[in-house]
């Protein structure tokens, strides 16, 4: 089978990384793939790293028409059998519409879960023959925006279990840091952004840091609201509490290093960092909200609460400090739980077995 995917953002981040890990399962399995995406984009320097076909194609958005002309040209060039569009901006509405004046069958993956207007879901799911949702929660959105469930399929993303089974350097990550021994680290990962809801943490982790000294919370991440989290904490006194750690590449490389992995998004269409946390052996709290109730279960892999409950949070990271076996317990459950339900390869049998039922009729 002849693949063609299509992801135009501009960053590496968790969509992109599922995009990688279904290429090389595909590649494994016989198929051929080519990935069509933005030169100089994080994408396009790990695709190539990792031997992918790569055509670059600018996309500027929703709106390049000019985009859409240039990866209909190059689609009557390269004959794929099926086209994927992995992304919202610009791949989904303008990827489909060239696959759809190539006459190739084309699909598109749904990653997140906020909601928009009837009719411009309408226009941007039209053209493909099936649409795939990351969870169940992404698939109730879709439906309530009008998309008829039996174009819907839900495929979870997965997570790569193995690369978490090396044993980090702790010891390096804890100097890093300025942690001691005896502290206890929770970590959250993801956009600085409203939806997920790094206030709530930081109002909860102020709440318990004179009940708990030795509690310690590291911030992953960039987004516009840098800046007011950064006050917000110093407001809070969390000056030797919490750090703001950044983006970081190499963060699952010491993700098995903490204690705790913290989740509070108010919006998720299911959490990709909180699988990774999961099979790191890490437990998760958060809110229950979107995806996240598929990512985790509660009271077997982590705690999640009702969404914006700040007295909940932080009930939930004190049982987790003051019963360290929970933690344990939780912990093995949830790598067990990734290594089962979340592989690579159920991901890519379930794609192979998409494709070939589009291209069958």
């Amino acid at each position: 089978m002849k693949i063609l995917h299509v992801e135009t953002g501009r960053h590496f981040l968790g969509g992109p990384q599922q995009v990688i890990y279904l290429i090389n399962a595909l590649r494994e399995r016989g198929h051929d793939n080519t990935l069509v995406c933005p030169p100089d984009s994080g994408l396009d320097g790990v695709a190539r790293l990792a031997g992918v076909r790569v055509q670059n194609l600018f996309c500027a958005g929703d709106l390049d028409l000019p985009f859409a002309y240039r990866l209909n040209q190059y689609l009557k060039e390269s004959r794929p059998d099926i086209v994927h569009c992995h992304s919202r901006r610009g791949a989904d509405i303008l990827g489909g519409l060239a696959a759809g004046f190539a006459n190739i069958p084309t699909v598109v993956s749904r990653r997140v879960d906020n909601t928009e207007m009837r009719v411009v879901a309408a226009i941007r799911y039209r053209p493909f023959e099936k649409v795939i949702a990351i969870s169940e929660a992404v698939a109730e959105v879709l439906v309530d925006h009008g998309v008829n469930s039996e174009r819907i399929v839900v495929i979870r993303d997965a997570v790569d279990a193995a690369a978490f089974d090396e044993q980090a350097d702790c010891a390096s990550f804890r100097e890093e840091f300025a942690l001691r021994d005896d502290d206890f680290v929770v970590a959250a990962a993801g956009q600085l952004i409203p939806r997920k809801g790094h206030q709530y943490l930081l109002q909860s982790v102020a709440d318990l840091k004179d009940r708990y000294p030795q509690l310690k919370l590291i911030v992953f991440g960039e987004g516009y609201l840098d800046n007011q989290l950064r006050a917000e904490a110093a407001s809070l006194d969390l000056g030797d509490v919490v750090q703001f750690a950044g983006f970081r590449e190499d963060l699952d490389r010491f993700m098995s290093c903490f204690d705790l992995f913290a989740h509070p998004a108010l919006q998720e269409g299911l959490g990709v960092v909180a699988l990774k946390a999961a099979a790191s052996g890490v437990p998760v709290v958060g809110f229950a909200a979107g995806g996240m109730v598929e990512a985790v279960v509660h009271e077997q892999t982590g705690l999640l609460v009702a969404p914006e409950d700040i007295d909940a949070l932080g009930a939930a990271i004190a049982r987790f400090i003051d019963e360290p076996q929970l933690r344990a317990t939780f912990a093995a459950a949830g790598r067990q739980r990734m290594q089962k339900e979340f592989s690579i390869d159920t991901m890519a049998d379930k794609h192979i077995a998409l494709y070939e039922s589009v291209l069958n009729g």
